[in-house]
């Protein structure tokens, strides 16, 4: 993990090929196990519930429903992954949301950082072309922009996780909506991406329509966007789009959707791409057992934003950003 190179598979449940003709041995094993998986969760978040109700260690529970020994959680390293939302209406799959995340597992630290989709990364603002934004990079090469990201921020990224942003949504409507708070007053319509985005200030509940709405606003039709105080445009979106995928994260794990956790866990298999090993994760379960979402810090690269050839760029701040991931102690 963290600075140690590891070989891991990319994992997608769509990518896996199938067989036209399964016999029922593996069909009924294939569910049989889904079962069994399920179960288990449930039974893991249950047990999880009842020690912390009654003052035992949720940690050490973890690890020995986990089979995770104290040696493995001692060695434990940042986990530095970035989170990536591609739209489905984009053609040309450009990164519509970028986010480098870390995970602490000794401290149950969680650092969030976004990166602006439109960040320079080519070497002369005088020649500079739309191609070179931090956003076309990922479809053309997956290993480039791992090593671009990690020269932007300073913090070795290995790993990636891209997911579709009908996840999201598909996940808001299974927990039965989102307590959230938007921003300021939402308006805006382009009949040429079939998107009207209509909400209102104040805390609601946002079901997964809304959801997208949210996640994709930037602007009004008359020009007006979040203040300057919160982050207009394109840093405002980030700002709420870190805020509601941390609200839908609690939303998802409370008890009352305990009994959901499966058809969550296959939402987010179905629409994630990830070189991520995900058997490792098993590791860093019970590190969760200390997490509180107040150990949370939301941040966005430092820098600012620049037209050059009549195009818009953000020019990240080197020094700045040294300074950021510094006080972070991202590793």
């Amino acid at each position: 993990m963290g600075r140690k190179k590891q070989k891991a598979k990319r994992s997608r449940i769509s990518d896996v090929p199938k067989t036209k003709n399964k016999s029922f041995i593996s069909i009924f094993l294939g569910n049989l196990f889904k079962l069994i998986f399920i179960f288990l969760l449930v039974l893991i978040m249950l047990f999880c519930f009842i020690t912390y109700r009654n003052g035992w260690g949720v940690k050490g529970a973890l690890m020995t429903a986990l089979m995770v020994s104290p040696e493995e959680i001692e060695n434990l390293e940042t986990v530095n992954i970035v989170l990536l939302g591609i739209s489905e209406d984009l053609d040309s799959r450009l990164t519509d949301t970028i986010i480098v995340c870390s995970y602490n597992p000794e401290t149950s630290n969680v650092s969030m950082i976004s990166v602006p989709r439109d960040t320079f990364i080519g070497d002369n603002l005088e020649t500079a072309k739309g191609s070179e934004k931090i956003n076309t990079l990922f479809s053309k090469s997956r290993e480039k922009f791992l090593k671009k990201i990690s020269e932007i921020t300073g913090i070795n990224v290995e790993y990636y996780a891209v997911i579709n942003n009908e996840a999201l949504i598909k996940i808001v409507d299974i927990v039965g909506g989102v307590e959230f708070d938007v921003p300021i007053d939402m308006d805006y319509d382009d009949p040429t991406q079939d998107l009207s985005i209509h909400l209102k200030k104040g805390v609601q509940i946002i079901d997964g329509e809304k959801a997208e709405q949210l996640l994709r606003f930037r602007h009004n039709n008359d020009g007006t966007s979040y203040p300057a105080s919160y982050g207009d445009n394109d840093f405002g979106r980030m700002k709420t789009q870190r805020a509601f995928i941390e609200a839908t994260v609690r939303q998802a794990i409370s008890l009352k959707n305990v009994l959901k956790i499966g058809k969550i866990y296959n939402t987010v298999m179905d629409n994630i791409d990830t070189n991520y090993n995900v058997k490792q994760a098993r590791k860093y379960v019970p590190t969760l057992a200390e997490f509180k979402f107040e150990n949370i810090i939301n941040n966005q690269l430092p820098g600012k934003s620049e037209k050059h050839n009549e195009l818009w760029f953000f020019i990240y701040d080197a020094k700045e950003t040294k300074k950021l991931v510094t006080e972070l102690e991202i590793k």
